[in-house]
Parts: structure tokens; sequence; C-alpha cells
């Protein structure tokens, strides 16, 4: 069982208000950011007594691990404008997908995550969490059996990224070095399109299961 911790999430769209309403629930202290500030204050506000709205600037300072729950596009000058996560470990939950959601804008001999590794060299990055939807990761009830795939080169750093899984009742699954999030973003294309042009809907997320 993770230890409470603070957690600071950077972006206020689905996926940060869901991660703050569950992080919260999970008895952590979160700290929530965004570009307006409302926003940020409306989902710690829905999140409860466990999370607040804080500047930008600040939440590096104030937090044991952020989460970057922003589009790729926006990564770097989020993480950028945080202010210093020398040896913060940070969650890179993003799909680098082209403007139309039609394919991703890289990969192959890289990843978003190897790339915000680069802008930020001195924090510890790991891929995680996307490759569920902001439906699956809020649902109300815990105990889902909802896998998140993480990856990541420090160790760690994975092992309090596979700790905060574990503590919102989800089942952690070690997908190796960060250079595997060159594989995780396409499974995480494929969870878009299978949501969403596929028809499936947004309470889908891939499992990983033995064979009987």
């Amino acid at each position: 069982m993770m230890a409470r911790k603070k957690i600071g999430i950077i972006g206020a769209g689905n996926m940060g208000r869901a991660f703050a309403t569950r992080l919260a629930a999970a008895g952590h202290d979160v700290s929530i950011t965004a570009t307006d500030p409302a926003h940020a204050e409306k989902a710690a506000a829905e999140a409860g007594a466990n999370a607040r709205a804080v500047r930008p600037h600040t939440v590096a300072r104030e937090t044991d691990l952020l989460i970057l729950a922003v589009p790729y596009a926006a990564a770097g000058d989020a993480l950028r404008g945080a202010g210093d996560v020398t040896g913060k470990t940070v969650v890179d939950i993003s799909n680098p997908v082209t403007p139309d959601y039609s394919a991703l804008a890289l990969g192959f001999s890289t990843s978003a995550a190897e790339e915000i590794q680069k802008v930020a060299p001195t924090a510890k990055v790991v891929k995680a969490f996307n490759t569920i939807f902001a439906q699956v990761l809020g649902a109300a009830q815990r105990g889902t059996s909802a896998q998140v795939l993480y990856a990541g080169d420090d160790a760690g750093a994975k092992n309090d990224v596979r700790a905060l899984i574990e503590s919102m009742d989800l089942e952690a699954v070690d997908a190796g070095p960060l250079a595997n999030a060159r594989l995780l973003e396409p499974l995480g294309m494929l969870n878009i399109y299978l949501g969403y042009a596929g028809g499936r809907g947004t309470g889908i997320a891939p499992v990983w299961e033995a064979a009987a």
C-alpha cells in the first residue's frame, strides 16, 4: 500500500480531473494546476477535501510526484512552467496524435515520453496511463480490473508509479524501459480508434491475460 503522497497534476482536462478525483479518494494530497486557474479550481472542488488548485510555477515545489496530463504538443511548455523538476518522477500520459486524431505524429525512433525526457533531463520520466480513457480512470467504483502499463528507465521512479497505480486499485503492468513508450503509444492510438471510430465507447481498456 502506497503511503500518502503529495501528487501534482498538470492539466485540468478530462484526464486531469479524473486523476484528481481518484487520487484524492485514495487518500493522497492532490495539487492541480492549469493554464486557466478557474479550471484547476473547479477540478479541485469536484475532487473533494484532499485536492486544491495551485499556480503552475509552484506545482513541482509542493509535490512528490508529477502527472503531466496535457496533450503532447503542450507538454514541453507545461513542464518548463512547473518549476524545478530535478529529481522528480514525472508521469507522461500523452499519446502524440495528429490534430485530426488519425495517426501518431512520431514514433519508430522516438516517442512522446522520450522527447519529454529530453525537455526535462534532470527529471525521471515514466510513461503510464496512456492506454486508458478518463472514463475508466475516474470510475466511481474502486476495485476495477483495469490495467495500467508503465515504462521507464529509473527503477525508483518506476516503483513509485507502480505504487501510485496500485493505490488507485488498478493493476500495474511493467512494460520495460522508457524506449518501450514507442510500443505503448501505438497501443494507446489503437484504443482511441476502437473507442471512437470503432464504436466501442470510452469505457474500454486493453487487458493482458495469461492463456488458460
